[in-house]
């Protein structure tokens, strides 16, 4: 069976001692570990106490990493700043966009030296996007607009990616709005744009994907080969004549909003499908456990999600049902 983790960015007030306790005793096999609240990446390379300080902690809770994540810092080398980057960088830097941008690249950089440091070899995360504001073409987005869009990210990320293959890690983006692929085809002209990199990969997440109106089965379906990694996370759409699929400036968990996230089974997306295609891909990475629902208490939601996940993953058969139906 799959082994099945949690990302730990939504505990990130919880120490790293904590969230390994906690986790540990639910059952989880390992963590995703979020760099910017539970693993100092510099200091993981340079520090041997550090190291093993955190090996040790991984090993008295029975946990293991797959995947190393680095969402804010990737958000930070590809965004246009405004002021929202400043949460996501030193508060040193606040107001500084190329000096938040300088601190984004170092940091991506520093995540591959100490995933290949912790015998990782995927990290998970964003990219950015300077052309997410132009989603909608209004005033006008050309396509050139669009391409420069994507050619900028190429000349930002390819350093970025060189580190990674010195490494031997590899890059998974998590498809989601805000970023420069953030559905089917501008996933399929990311890949492109860097000339189908072997670096750059997907961090599967469903959720995005069906609020979005996509089948996330026909998704890894078509992007099978660059399946690195893969989220467990529900979304529920409740698009109910007043509420639209953009959200109307409401935070999430309102439940007027058109679509929330939810606990794993409470929502829509169709996870026995989503095994089968994984099963049908020979996918045997981790079902990491991203848990996001503003409706629930998080410690009976990592609970409820680890057992659904536990309960929902299956192995392929290796005979085909019918194949006793014959007479001897």
């Amino acid at each position: 069976m799959r082994p099945i983790t949690i990302t730990t960015g939504q505990y990130g007030d919880l120490s790293f001692a904590e969230v390994c306790r906690v986790m540990g005793q639910i059952g989880y096999d390992g963590l995703e570990i979020a760099c910017h609240s539970h693993l100092d990446a510099h200091r993981y390379t340079a520090d041997q106490d550090y190291r093993q300080s955190i090996t040790k902690t991984l090993e008295e809770n029975g946990l293991k990493v797959w995947a190393l994540g680095a969402h804010l810092a990737g958000q930070c080398v590809g965004d246009n700043w405004d002021p929202r980057l400043d949460n996501f960088a030193p508060a040193h830097l606040s107001g500084k966009p190329e000096e938040i941008r300088k601190w984004a690249v170092d940091e991506m950089m520093a995540v591959a030296r100490a995933a290949q440091e912790m015998g990782v070899h995927i990290v998970t995360g964003f990219t950015g996007s300077p052309i997410w504001p132009f989603w909608y073409s209004f005033p006008q987005t050309s396509q050139q607009m669009v391409d420069d869009g994507f050619g900028r990210i190429k000349e930002l990320w390819t350093p970025i990616f060189d580190v990674f293959d010195e490494c031997g890690v590899k890059f998974a983006l998590e498809v989601h709005p805000t970023e420069i692929a953030f559905d089917y085809y501008s996933t399929q002209k990311l890949l492109d744009t860097f000339d189908r990199r072997p670096t750059l990969g997907i961090n599967f997440d469903p959720s995005h994907l069906v609020w979005q109106g996509m089948d996330p089965c026909l998704f890894l379906r078509d992007f099978a080969d660059r399946i690195y990694h893969v989220h467990m996370k529900d979304v529920k759409v409740r698009l109910d004549g007043r509420a639209g699929i953009l959200g109307s400036h409401i935070e999430f968990g309102d439940l007027r909003r058109g679509w929330n996230f939810v606990s794993l089974g409470h929502g829509d997306v169709d996870f026995d499908g989503i095994i089968r295609e994984l099963n049908a891909m020979h996918y045997e990475g981790p079902l990491s456990v991203e848990w996001e629902d503003s409706g629930m208490e998080r410690m009976f939601g990592a609970r409820e999600a680890y057992e659904f996940t536990r309960r929902t993953d299956f192995e392929p058969s290796l005979v085909a049902f019918d194949s006793a139906l014959k007479k001897d």
